[in-house]
């Protein structure tokens, strides 16, 4: 049954760290928390732990309060950012470790059940120091999965890994704890119930991989609490969509009247956005509002008949693998924006261009408050 959370809050030496939240995690899903450094992912992993206590509300699991539950009373496992193994033993012992009380048979069976599951099958009998990074986290995950807990805990697993052996994991890991019913969740089925998996990242794309529900925490608030792609193809509210943006979302000042939304004075131009030719914007009242949208949605080169042309001026070029990140700023005013360009990007720094904005992918929210207004994305 889910893991319920009521009013529950945190506070440390009058600092809050999680506003009084409800919250309910589901078993058999992955639910990922999604957060800058800051927000409150540990703090609320610490407390569905039992390593610490909240200071309001309670904790319920298959209808029993277990606020005042200790890690030891709970049936809990925890795989943290830095790679936990016994330096003494093997990555076999390692494995088998949570799983004693079985018999030699079953215990064999098992870690090779895991061992296969996140292919450290020929490092059975290497120390965790013979081991690079990556190997030393699937065997902390392998050592969390055999506990068979009810509640499996990642915080940020994946962090202090390289950038390939990153993305690797991170699909080996959706593949683990599917929404679809994970193998790997196979003990705490046999037992009749499947475990809650929660995952903690900043990482929007991450979020977005695993899949599953994304809870969109902001200094120590909930801003969100839906499926993931709802999370990213309608966030909530202005913040929300900076929290699930990487890089940052474009965000300008946007004016509806006589059937178009004018971008002149965050533009440093004359931009207008005919309502009539996007469904999203037809319907919007006149009025002020905050637009979004995301780098990959701005380009160098036009894609589209409807893409708005906006002269800026380039800051910053950034390369990363496969990718380029071009900030820049549009003419004589102070907005920058950042592009989005599979490959290298052919322009140079204080180059004056053309790019290419997306209007069929506006975000609108409100001037005030920044709730979402109108996504392009018409579903729940």
């Amino acid at each position: 049954m889910a893991l319920v959370l009521e009013s529950v809050g945190k506070k440390l030496g009058g600092e809050v760290h999680l506003h009084p939240l409800d919250l309910t995690l589901q078993p058999g899903t992955m639910n990922v928390l999604l957060g800058h450094t800051g927000a409150g992912k540990t703090s609320l992993l610490r407390v569905l732990a039992g390593l610490d206590r909240p200071t309001s509300g309670k904790l319920l699991r298959d209808g029993k309060d277990v606020t005042r539950a200790t890690a030891r009373e709970r049936s809990v496992a925890m795989v943290y950012q830095q790679f936990i193994n016994y330096p003494s033993l093997t990555v076999r012992a390692n494995i088998a470790s949570p799983l004693r009380k079985r018999s030699a048979a079953e215990i064999a069976g098992r870690v090779r059940e895991l061992a296969q599951q996140l292919r450290i099958e020929e490092l059975l009998d290497r120390l965790p120091g013979q081991l690079s990074g990556g190997q030393q986290q699937r065997v902390a995950i392998a050592r969390a999965l055999a506990k068979g807990a009810d509640l499996l805990l990642l915080d940020e697993p994946l962090v202090n890994l390289d950038y390939k052996l990153r993305e690797e994991l991170r699909d080996e890991l959706r593949l683990l704890f599917g929404a679809a019913g994970a193998s790997a969740q196979a003990a705490s089925r046999a037992a009749g119930h499947a475990a809650t998996v929660v995952y903690a990242t900043t990482d929007p794309a991450e979020a977005l991989s695993l899949g599953g529900t994304t809870v969109v925490l902001h200094q120590g608030r909930v801003l969100q609490h839906a499926p993931a792609l709802q999370v990213y193809h309608r966030p909530a509210s202005l913040e929300a969509a900076r929290v699930g943006s990487d890089p940052p979302l474009n965000v300008f000042a946007g004016r509806v009247r006589d059937g178009a939304i004018e971008l002149g004075e965050s533009l440093g131009g004359a931009a207008r956005v005919p309502l009539a030719g996007h469904p999203h914007l037809a319907r919007l009242p006149e009025g002020e509002y905050q637009l979004g949208l995301r780098a990959s949605d701005c380009r160098l080169r036009p894609q589209a008949a409807s893409d708005l042309p906006v002269r800026v001026q380039v800051e910053l070029r950034e390369i990363t693998g496969s990718e380029s990140f071009v900030y820049v700023r549009a003419a004589d005013t102070a907005s920058q924006l950042i592009v989005h360009q599979d490959g290298i990007a052919d322009c140079q720094l204080d180059e004056a261009l053309t790019i290419h904005l997306d209007p069929r992918r506006l975000l609108v929210f409100a001037k005030d408050g920044g709730a979402l207004v109108s996504s392009y994305h018409e579903g729940p």
